[in-house]
């Protein structure tokens, strides 16, 4: 597929990191206009206390109320197994449509088992206001935005695309971190290695954001670069290495790596786009499987 890139607009992003879970979020406004979309926001939580708060996301809130903007968009890059959405806590605050990858509901049916979820949790994406195919396009503001289909670290994950910027979920990591794992349901080292082509199939000028850095080698975080440089300089994918080469690297270290240690709760909360969910008598209650992952 020919995707509609247009490297002449330039939208305004902002990135805040949670250092708690390594993850960045991003503001990204439409210079021409107030409007904004907020991409894979973060719900705070205290795991061994079971403890919710909104810290970063109200940071995230402050932010858009204090330099006037509309929020029109809460972008999820795919179903995070490392943290907790805060999408419906800002858009009960904000407005906006939640929206994320087709293939939320191949997430949905696996992990419905893994929790033994009721006929109750529906399994078909209707959670969230929109379900993007590859290619489908929508609008901040006057910009116009796109989502490409980079599945291999889950079968959802979307990397979406709005002028000379691309925000790639984790797909991709800086250059010295490589790529993400893909030994989670529904992962594919092999198809990973193939998504991560279609975005270094991109402008080499892309501006490129991660949605997490971990500072290799005790540098400090970053989370912007570009498709040159990931396309010269990626340690997993830079120029030379082969997709068998690839796919036997990630496969091997992926059997050494443990579980993400929010994994359990954030998939429950993710593929429910952010709502907690509740027990039968309406309270917020969180499920653990035994040896289910």
């Amino acid at each position: 597929m020919t995707y509609p890139v247009d490297l002449s607009l330039k939208p305004d992003v902002k990135g805040f990191f949670d250092p708690q879970t390594h993850t960045i979020s991003y503001i990204v406004k439409d210079p021409g206009s107030s409007s904004c979309a907020i991409i894979d926001s973060v719900m705070d939580i205290d795991y061994a206390a079971g403890r919710i708060t909104y810290e970063h996301a109200d940071e995230l809130i402050a932010y858009v109320q204090e330099n006037g903007l509309t929020l029109e968009w809460l972008i999820e890059t795919h179903v995070h197994a490392d943290h907790l959405s805060a999408a419906p806590y800002i858009q009960a605050k904000l407005g906006g449509k939640i929206g994320i990858g087709e293939n939320i509901t191949v997430v949905q049916d696996t992990f419905g088992k893994v929790f033994n979820e009721g006929t109750e949790f529906q399994r078909d994406g209707s959670q969230f206001d929109a379900l993007f195919k590859d290619g489908d396009s929508y609008q901040i503001g006057g910009m116009t935005a796109f989502a490409i289909h980079t599945p291999g670290h889950t079968p959802a994950c979307m990397t979406h695309v709005v002028g000379d910027a691309a925000f790639v979920g984790d797909t991709l990591f800086m250059p010295d971190g490589g790529s993400a794992r893909a030994d989670f349901p529904g992962g594919d080292a092999g198809v990973l290695y193939d998504s991560i082509m279609k975005v270094l199939s991109l402008p080499d000028e892309m501006r490129l954001f991660m949605c997490h850095d971990y500072g290799p080698n005790g540098r400090d975080i970053e989370w912007e670069t570009t498709v040159g440089d990931e396309r010269k300089h990626n340690i997993h994918v830079g120029e030379g290495k082969s997709r068998e080469d690839f796919i036997k690297f990630r496969t091997e270290r992926d059997a050494t790596l443990k579980m993400p240690n929010l994994i359990i709760p954030s998939l429950q909360v993710n593929m429910r786009a952010g709502e907690v969910p509740k027990d039968d008598q309406g309270n917020p209650m969180l499920k653990v499987p035994v040896n289910g992952l």
